[in-house]
């Protein structure tokens, strides 16, 4: 393929970008992948129509062709069999990278994280972006009339797929996280500040259990949170104070804000610290530069998903991060270590 040809086989992709998420998204709904899994071998789309609940007699051609797109995307492998007759049929499996998309041990994918980024209500959002780009304001709140986290406590639905997003993508990230950074060993108290149901204490406390937790979150999200060992669930305003504690977490929360509300929200955290606490941050950190690798991109993503969705959230570079901490009144921001999953950070008083 010419350099020409290869530029616009790329753009014909760019007005089609949506096709993959949502052909994905409907395969997860139709327990695609999950019955792919239990088989532990390639399947026909026969095969796997058979296992739906239709009598819809055009589904195993309608499902051979989302197969044959998810193989060409690299989400399922296919392997083309011929029998004696000269006949050919399909075999589609799972691709490595669909692990990630099934239910592990602890009943955590990613799926769940898809599924909220392409609903309805996020989609929406994209519609006015233009608009607040043009007017200004932020366009969820264009598109619903109040703002990401006003929203959930008003739509029952809305909030049940959030928090299954947040407590699924959190159990995966912990996991790794956990294995790299070594600073909860000497920790005997701490407050996960926006921690949802509680799943990031959860396996912090199950790695430590030593640490006695706060999980401090709006009032209707702590409302869901199940019961857990060694956890307090608090509902509160995290702008107004912050629980009192040794160390206090943060997991891809200041990325929700902006500069002056994480301003204020580590003021807060600060206060709450005793001289010899400190703050633990997990965010992504975009480099200063764009470029053009696989990680770069999904944070790069991330930010216009920040842009869309919440009140000056966006991803920051390290710098910011650090001037961030400064203002706030900390020593500095310290990176700690580096995941897939984001980067670890320290904040110690002055």
């Amino acid at each position: 393929m010419t350099s020409e040809e290869e530029g616009f086989a790329w753009v014909m992709q760019l007005p089609v970008g949506f096709v993959l998420p949502m052909v994905l998204k409907a395969a997860y709904e139709l327990d695609v992948l999950e019955i792919m899994a239990k088989a532990s071998a390639q399947l026909t789309s026969r095969e796997v129509a058979s296992h739906l609940p239709t009598q819809n007699p055009e589904a195993p051609a309608m499902l051979e062709r989302v197969l044959w797109f998810l193989a060409s995307n690299s989400i399922l492998t296919c392997t083309l069999i011929t029998d004696e007759d000269g006949n050919t049929k399909r075999m589609y499996g799972l691709a490595p990278i669909c692990k990630l998309f099934v239910r592990d041990q602890n009943g955590a994918s990613m799926a769940p994280l898809m599924l909220l980024l392409q609903d309805k209500v996020f989609v929406d959002s994209w519609f006015h972006l233009k608009e607040a780009i043009i007017e200004g304001g932020i366009p969820f709140n264009k598109a619903h009339g109040m703002d990401a986290f006003e929203y959930p406590a008003k739509d029952s639905r809305f909030n049940e797929i959030f928090n299954a997003a947040m407590h699924c993508q959190t159990t995966l990230a912990m996991t790794k996280i956990l294995e790299t950074y070594k600073g909860f060993e000497d920790v005997k108290e701490m407050v996960d500040v926006g921690g949802g149901t509680g799943a990031t204490l959860g396996r912090i406390i199950s790695k430590y259990p030593q640490i006695k937790g706060i999980n401090f979150d709006l009032p209707h999200v702590i409302r869901d949170a199940p019961p857990c060992p060694g956890v307090q669930h608090i509902g509160g305003d995290m702008f107004q104070n912050v629980p009192r504690g040794e160390v206090i977490f943060m997991k891809w929360i200041l990325h929700d804000w902006s500069d002056d509300h994480c301003l204020k929200l580590l003021e807060n955290c600060r206060n709450a610290l005793p001289q010899s606490g400190k703050v633990v941050v997990v965010e992504w950190i975009v480099p200063e530069y764009p470029d053009t690798d696989l990680m770069s991109k999904s944070v790069t993503c991330s930010d216009m998903q920040m842009l869309t969705v919440n009140p000056g959230g966006k991803e920051r570079t390290e710098k910011e991060f650090d001037a961030l901490a400064r203002g706030a009144g900390f020593a500095a921001s310290v990176v700690v270590c580096r995941t897939f999953v984001g980067c670890v950070m320290e904040l110690y008083k002055i």
